[in-house]
C-alpha cells in the first residue's frame, strides 16, 4: 500500500490503495502503524495497553469458566496472588447463584495478572489505599462486538462448519471442554464450573467432538488374536483382566460350591446366593 507521493508527501485518503489486512500483512501494518505514530507516544501507550487488557480478558474467562458480569465485577483487592493457592474471589452478589466463590488460578494467568496490576499501579493517580477498589479490569459493555472484530482480524470465523456460534459465553464453554479433554474427573470439572449439577456440566458445557476419543482407545487391553492360550492367559492376569486361578489342575467345582478364601481384595468372589449351592442340583 502506497503511503508516501514521489514529492514525499502522503497522498490524499481518496488516492490511497486500499488491501486487505491478513495475518502474514498485519506485522508490516503494526510497523507502519508505529511509525506514523512515533510523535504521540502517550496515544500509542494507551493503545496497546488496551490490546494488552483485551487478550488478558479472553485468557481470563477461558481459563477461569467466569462470565462476562462476574469478569467485569473483579477488583484489585480481590485477587490473591500471595498465597500457596492463587485464586480470585467472587463476591455473592456478583454470582449467578448468589452463593460467592473462590476462583482457582492457574500460575501463568496469576502471572499475568500480577504483572497487570502493576502496571495498573503504575498509571493510577487516585489515593493508595484506594487501589484495591479498582476494577480489576474495564470490560466494556459492547464486548460481544469488540469479539466479533478481533475474529475477524485474527481470520476466526463466527461461525464453524456444524452451525455453531463463537461469543463470549462460549468460552465457558471452552473451559468446560478443556478440563474434561485434559482428563479432569466429572466432579471436579462441575465444581471448577460451579453448576448445580453434572448433567449441565457434560452434557451442556462440553463438546464431545473435542474430546480425544480415539486417542483413549490405546488404553484399552490388547487382544492379540496370534497369542498361545496359555500366554495370553498370563498378560490378562497380569492385568487384572483375568480372574481365575493361576492353577491349571485345580478342581474348578470347588469354586462354585464355596467362595474363594485368602486372597485379600479379590473382587471376583461368586454372588451369596451361589457360594454353598450343592452341585447337580436345582437351587
Amino acid at each position: 500500500m502506497e503511503l508516501f507521493t514521489k514529492n514525499g508527501k502522503p497522498p490524499k485518503c481518496s488516492k490511497w490503495t486500499y488491501s486487505p489486512l491478513t495475518l502474514d500483512g498485519r506485522p508490516r501494518a503494526v510497523e507502519l502503524a508505529r511509525g506514523r505514530l512515533k510523535d504521540s507516544p502517550a496515544f500509542l501507550d494507551e493503545w496497546e495497553q488496551l490490546g494488552r487488557e483485551r487478550a488478558l480478558n479472553y485468557k481470563t474467562l477461558v481459563l477461569t469458566g467466569l462470565r462476562k458480569n462476574e469478569l467485569a465485577s473483579l477488583t484489585v483487592g480481590q485477587l490473591c496472588l500471595d498465597e500457596e493457592m492463587l485464586f480470585a474471589l467472587l463476591n455473592a452478589a456478583d454470582e449467578k447463584n448468589r452463593q460467592g466463590s473462590t476462583i482457582p488460578l492457574r500460575t501463568d494467568l496469576a502471572a499475568d495478572l500480577q504483572d497487570w496490576i502493576v502496571e495498573k499501579r503504575a498509571r493510577f493517580q487516585g489515593r493508595r489505599d484506594a487501589f484495591g477498589s479498582e476494577p480489576l479490569f474495564i470490560v466494556p459493555a459492547g464486548l460481544v462486538r469488540i469479539l466479533d472484530r478481533d475474529l475477524l482480524a485474527a481470520g476466526i470465523d463466527k461461525v464453524d462448519k456444524r452451525g455453531r456460534t463463537l461469543d463470549v459465553h462460549a468460552l465457558r464453554t471452552s473451559f468446560g471442554t478443556l478440563l474434561s479433554k485434559e482428563g479432569v474427573a466429572p466432579r471436579t470439572a462441575q465444581a471448577a464450573m460451579r453448576h448445580s449439577t453434572i448433567d449441565l456440566t457434560m452434557n451442556v458445557y462440553t463438546d464431545p467432538k473435542l474430546l480425544d476419543v480415539y486417542g483413549e482407545l490405546d488404553s484399552l487391553p490388547t487382544l492379540n488374536l496370534n497369542a498361545a492360550p496359555s500366554i495370553e492367559r498370563q498378560s490378562r492376569r497380569a492385568t487384572g483382566a483375568d480372574c481365575r486361578d493361576a492353577s491349571p489342575t485345580k478342581d474348578r467345582t470347588s469354586e462354585l460350591a464355596a467362595p474363594v478364601v485368602g486372597k485379600v481384595g479379590n473382587l471376583c468372589r461368586l454372588p451369596p446366593s451361589h457360594q454353598t449351592m450343592p452341585i447337580n442340583k436345582r437351587p
